[in-house]
């Protein structure tokens, strides 16, 4: 791993080590110890959301035209004021600004990054980058967490306004390290410039590219599927339906970032020489399996140990299909996006997340909370879509695309997908030296 790449990977955890501080307690920060209610804790929420869905549509356009090193560093900042202005809120409007800035911020920094990473590695190497910074982001959120709950006292709101500075100092560390790296010159995906014809293309082009459309909607579903239930239709069915405690919540959640951290580089030996749509179908029935373990928790008849054990066991199944998942769906987005235009779909990805994490808890909530059998039965079909989807989106990847250990070899030429256009296929094969930006004008 290069300078540049270890730098990178530094600030990431860190920032990702300074948010688990505070998204935990952020509800009841909100509710209970600024006394705002949890009508208004709602509502920051959700205005934390929102600002991602505002701010993302146009971060990949920026990223491309200015590159990821000054987005991310104005990202950075951006958050680092969010995060200490909500660690002084104490009126409903402060709140609702400062969570705007926070969440505007955090949602930037997620593509800027990952165009980092894609500019300071290869092919060869971009499966263990991601993977390295999935593995560091989850090991910085747990150890923020349980940090964090060593500080926190509600009686005190000094103790959460520390939380906070404590998170706003890491993003500030995360700008003032992404200053410091120095971003390979020779790359050429560092070639792309303002008004690079690539750049030009914009969502219309992304939007014809089909093998990146079936991947936003595989995305969607992932994420809607897993993420987008954690903290609300998931943690609502099990304390509902399987009588689970809430504090067994806290330990759910620790057992998937315990198999994340410890599977993650067992997992990485076993899938990088293989096939990433069959990966990603096989995550889709490791999740079909794990919601099923859920409904035994919830409708089963067994003791209420039994009822633990299974639910704690759904969550670490998630953290082994999440394992699976961080070489090789961020990766693929790279190598899907033309040179010049790597930071929009980065984006366009992240956006598709942020909709899923927004619809998931919106539609999973209430389901888990009254209707458990629909909701297994619902979710389990999806686990199983995601395995279709993988399949589908597996015949329009270039076998290198599919399988990047195929590409290992030396050779001259090397395959790129580029959106359809009049006359294309759905991809083609470039000279190396020759952007896909450059093959698609011609």
């Amino acid at each position: 791993m290069g300078a540049a790449l270890r730098r990178i990977q530094l600030g990431s955890a860190l920032s990702a080590f300074g948010l688990g501080f505070t998204v935990p307690y952020l509800y009841v920060y909100v509710a209970q110890v600024r006394d705002l209610g949890a009508g208004t804790a709602g509502v920051v929420l959700a205005v934390f959301a929102m600002a991602a869905l505002a701010v993302l549509p146009f971060t990949g356009r920026a990223i491309d035209r200015r590159g990821p090193l000054p987005v991310l560093v104005v990202a950075s900042g951006l958050a680092a004021v969010g995060a200490a202005a909500l660690g002084y809120a104490s009126s409903v409007p402060a709140a609702v600004l400062s969570a705007a800035l926070l969440g505007a911020g955090t949602a930037v920094m997620q593509p800027a990054l990952a165009t980092m990473l894609v500019w300071c590695s290869s092919t060869a190497t971009r499966t263990r980058a991601f993977a390295m910074q999935f593995f560091l982001q989850n090991l910085g959120l747990g150890l923020g967490g349980l940090v964090g709950g060593q500080l926190v006292d509600v009686d005190r709101p000094a103790s959460f306004t520390l939380l906070f500075l404590i998170e706003a100092v890491m993003f500030v560390v995360l700008g003032v390290v992404a200053v410091t790296v120095r971003m390979p010159r020779n790359s050429a995906l560092s070639a792309a410039r303002p008004g690079d014809g690539g750049a030009k293309g914009g969502m219309r082009a992304l939007l014809s590219h089909r093998a990146m459309v079936q991947l936003c909607v595989l995305g969607f579903v992932l994420f809607f599927a897993c993420y987008g239930q954690f903290e609300s239709g998931l943690a609502a069915y099990g304390t509902e339906a399987a009588g689970i405690q809430p504090s067994t919540l806290g330990f759910a959640l620790a057992a998937n970032t315990a198999v994340i951290v410890i599977a993650q580089f067992v997992v990485l030996r076993l899938v990088e020489r293989r096939r990433r749509s069959r990966v990603i179908a096989s995550v889709g029935l490791i999740w079909a399996f794990a919601w099923i373990i859920a409904g035994y928790a919830g409708l089963g008849h067994g003791s209420q140990a039994m009822a633990t054990a299974a639910f704690i066991s759904t969550y670490a199944l998630f953290g082994l299909g999440e394992a699976m998942l961080s070489p090789t769906v961020a990766p693929l987005v790279a190598d899907l996006a033309p040179e010049s235009m790597v930071g929009q779909y980065n984006s366009a990805f992240a956006l598709c997340k942020q909709l899923a994490l927004a619809v998931g808890p919106a539609v999973g909530g209430p389901m888990g909370a009254s209707l458990h059998g629909p909701y297994i039965v619902t979710f389990v079909l999806f686990s199983l879509g995601i395995t279709v989807l993988a399949l589908r989106l597996g015949r329009r990847l270039t076998p290198v695309q599919d399988q990047p250990s195929l590409g290992h070899v030396p050779s001259r030429v090397v395959a790129v997908s580029l959106p359809e256009g009049p006359g294309s296929g759905e991809a083609g094969t470039v000279p190396a030296g020759v952007s896909a930006s450059a093959s698609a004008g011609r």
